[in-house]
């Protein structure tokens, strides 16, 4: 079996463009896989364009053969760009080897730890009444754990005032649903490390699984202050880091409790069973970043189904998701069971993916109370 073409599909999903990687095969064999990537779709296709030619004609289930060729023979490696070009290819790789095999693709990474896999959504709201509301419709459609975003320090003109929100809302929240709800925090980067570990100590008692990305991702070392302030909430991060070597000193210096590798962005699946590997000597547990498109959740499942320190996966819920998969996943209970299909275990129907033409779009631009940019 020869890979003949690797093409993509790029589709407006209602919060972001999916990129879709579809490689087909002369044994007539098609794998599908997720290269998305927010704001910069066109350059990840023409940079799947270019990963192409290294491999057109040669056997696809020779996948760490592949890899390396991908990332090694460029000369040029690395950033967000090409590690989510090269990962989509992946995926695709795994779901054509699985489907030559007839297995589903967790099968064939050790078989799976776990009959179920956890998943958490996002919730959110301009006021607590909609915040709560949200949650709880959420709730009543089978979902146990929920990440939202606090409010931001530079929206407001003093720390104190933005901590204060920000207890006033979780403490609502946490009213709302009740002790045994799971609830996470997602920051953006946009807290200074003293301004993050004010936050999170405030908001200890309403009892957040974890806080995830409370400091900018620029400098590893700025994750140290929140390291050493014996807090009491699991700290996260990790969705910008690419391949096991950009988790290497994150994992050796034993900053964080989870670490949140993006499937899309990593290297793909057989990257990310690495990188968690290395995260089980820290005794460190991964939650895969995944706010992107059902390939990508597909892809997610797969890991959920057989890392051994995995813990649970992120999943967008809106409706665009479902429409364009032939058997989307049912959440029962707060987790799914293990896809039992062939490969990714995904089927799309094309016909719904062409009426969701591609259509620019960026993050909203952030600007603090004087006027100055800020992080998003």
């Amino acid at each position: 079996m020869k890979i003949t073409a690797v093409n993509t599909l790029l589709a407006w999903g209602g919060r972001q463009n999916w990129v879709i990687v579809h490689v087909e095969t002369d044994a007539g064999i098609t794998g599908l896989g997720s290269a998305d990537l927010e704001g910069r779709e066109r350059a990840v296709a023409s940079a799947v364009e270019e990963l192409a030619r290294h491999i057109i004609d040669e056997d696809p289930t020779r996948i760490e053969y592949l890899w390396q060729v991908m990332y090694r023979h460029g000369f040029w490696r690395g950033g967000v760009v090409l590690n989510t070009a090269l990962s989509g290819i992946e995926h695709a790789l795994w779901d054509i080897t699985g489907k030559e095999l007839g297995v589903p693709v967790w099968r064939l990474l050790g078989g799976a730890c776990r009959d179920r896999i956890p998943l958490y959504t996002h919730t959110g709201g301009a006021t607590i009444d909609e915040l709560c509301h949200h949650t709880l419709e959420l709730i009543d459609q089978g979902w146990r754990a929920f990440k939202t975003g606090p409010l931001r320090f530079h929206h407001f003109a003093t720390e104190g005032a933005c901590i204060r929100a920000n207890v006033e809302r979780l403490r609502a929240l946490r009213e709302a649903v009740g002790p045994d709800v799971q609830l996470m925090l997602d920051a953006h980067g946009t807290p200074l490390p003293a301004q993050a570990v004010r936050l999170i100590r405030a908001l200890e008692e309403y009892d957040l699984f974890f806080c995830e990305e409370f400091v900018p991702p620029d400098n590893i070392d700025a994750l140290a202050k929140l390291a050493q302030a014996s807090l009491n909430t699991n700290l996260a991060t990790g969705e910008r880091l690419f391949t096991k070597w950009g988790y290497r000193e994150l994992l050796e210096k034993q900053y964080v409790d989870i670490i949140q590798p993006d499937v899309c962005h990593d290297g793909g699946l057989l990257e990310t069973r690495k990188i968690a590997a290395m995260a089980e000597t820290y005794y460190v547990r991964v939650a895969p970043h995944n706010p992107n498109g059902p390939v990508a959740t597909a892809v997610g499942l797969q890991m959920g189904a057989c890392l051994p320190n995995f813990c649970m996966l992120e999943s967008a819920t809106a409706s665009w998701q479902t429409e364009i998969v032939r058997e989307p996943f049912v959440i029962t209970d707060g987790a799914v069971g293990l896809t039992t299909g062939p490969g990714l275990g995904i089927e799309l129907d094309y016909a719904a993916l062409a009426k969701l033409p591609y259509q620019p779009n960026d993050y909203s631009r952030q600007f603090d109370l004087y006027g100055a940019p800020a992080d998003i």
